[in-house]
């Protein structure tokens, strides 16, 4: 079986349902932290740091990746970018947050393209733990 990175590398993007169409279906649970008429946002299974949310557009029109962003999607992007703000304010993250946009086989390892922010508080004193591990 391969491993994911390998599955990422040779995955293409294309319309088949992801897990993230799941969630946005409610087929597979999740915990959402927001959710409006064009965004879902809900915590990562798997964090790798103390607040990691995803942000996901609901309805994904041609936008697999960042790289593919045409002018019609320009709405979405900013509106993306501005649910980030609202659910750092939400999650109290005063002292500041970082906003993560993977594009590519070579900038994530998903075996499936769809496009989505990463919302992480990463605090250096976590950071140190994670290079310690």
């Amino acid at each position: 079986m391969a491993s994911e990175k390998e599955a990422a590398l040779a995955a293409a993007p294309s319309n088949s349902p992801t897990i993230f169409d799941k969630i946005i279906k409610k087929e597979i649970p999740a915990n959402v932290v927001y959710e409006d008429d064009k965004v879902l946002a809900f915590r990562n299974i798997a964090p790798q740091a103390p607040t990691h949310i995803l942000i996901i557009p609901k309805v994904r029109d041609g936008l697999t990746g960042l790289s593919k962003a045409e002018e019609r999607h320009f709405e979405i992007l900013g509106h993306l970018r501005y649910t980030a703000k609202l659910v750092a304010k939400q999650e109290e993250l005063e002292d500041g947050f970082r906003v993560v946009i993977n594009d590519g086989p070579q900038g994530c390892i998903y075996s499936f393209f769809f496009l989505h922010f990463t919302c992480l508080n990463v605090c250096h004193v976590y950071l140190l733990e994670l290079l310690l591990m």
